[in-house]
């Protein structure tokens, strides 16, 4: 299987978000996971509200069964990845979707379209979750 065929697999599960709906499910409740790297997150910005969460441990954090888990993380909990672009992030949800998160999807065209859509960010920087 080639990294194509993982991405089209992984989004065929998904109910992939575009950014205003990724924005109105925030305001319901849903989380918003960043996994992009701390420097992408410096130079860019952030979504306010979104928890920065490293790729490496994601599943540790978001698994509903994990000691680790983030607090409030339940099988039923709404939560959309996002990354740069879009990509990394479609594979992440399928992820967690593989764990039990069965509202688990992504932000289409990733952060980088939220900020194109004109939606709330602020200055980065903020750790991730260790």
């Amino acid at each position: 299987m080639t990294v194509d065929e993982m991405l089209a697999a992984a989004r065929s599960a998904l109910d992939r978000a575009e950014p205003a709906d990724a924005w109105r499910l925030q305001a319901e409740g849903a989380l918003i996971v960043d996994i992009r790297p701390i420097a992408y997150r410096v130079a860019e910005g952030e979504i306010p509200g979104a928890v920065p969460v490293e790729r490496i441990h994601l599943e540790w954090r978001l698994d509903p069964a994990s000691e680790h888990r983030l607090p409030g993380v339940h099988a039923d909990l709404p939560v959309i990845v996002v990354c740069n672009e879009g990509y990394a992030s479609s594979l992440a949800a399928a992820d967690l979707r593989r764990l039990g998160l069965s509202r688990a999807t992504d932000l289409v065209g990733g952060f980088r379209a939220w900020r194109a859509a004109g939606l709330p960010v602020r200055p980065g920087g903020t750790p991730a979750v260790p």
